[in-house]
């Protein structure tokens, strides 16, 4: 069963509808038994809490349900066989883990088919517009990873 697990800063915006993203897909998939999937943040400012609730009110009226509560990565997710970040700073701070494989660790927009952009923005300090966005690349992000996972036979 492949673990995939999402990571941005506080994993209150990003990396939870990362997570739920690639959820619904895989559920429509109907490939909801192969998957383990989580979220994490590279810091545990928010630990406990749930997902920031701008990014799960714009996410809702989409029709994708963002449930996770924000945790810190920790060495228990040394085992994750791929982990997913948001920018570039994500990735040098998870790859910076003395317990990640770096080979492990790639960024979400690799994925994405139509963007130039290499971050994810973090929408945390911004309005609605930046929510909608985060989505838009989140969304054709996660299908196009849950692609390459397929054509390579991984699930």
């Amino acid at each position: 069963m492949p673990n995939i697990l999402f990571v941005c800063l506080g994993n209150i915006c990003r990396s939870p509808a990362a997570e739920a993203y690639f959820r619904h897909h895989v559920q429509e998939r109907g490939l909801d038994h192969v998957f383990c999937i989580d979220s994490a943040g590279t810091g545990g400012w928010h630990a406990g809490e749930p997902a920031d609730a701008r990014m799960r009110s714009a996410a809702q009226k989409r029709g994708v349900d963002i449930q996770s509560q924000a945790r810190q990565i920790a060495s228990s997710d040394a085992n994750a066989d791929l982990i997913v970040v948001m920018d570039k700073a994500n990735h040098k701070d998870v790859t910076d883990l003395p317990w990640v494989e770096p080979s492990r660790v790639r960024c979400l927009l690799e994925f994405h088919p139509e963007t130039s952009r290499t971050d994810v923005p973090d929408p945390y300090y911004d309005g609605a517009e930046a929510f909608d966005l985060v989505l838009d690349l989140v969304d054709t992000a996660t299908c196009a990873l849950l692609d390459y996972l397929e054509e390579r036979e991984l699930v």
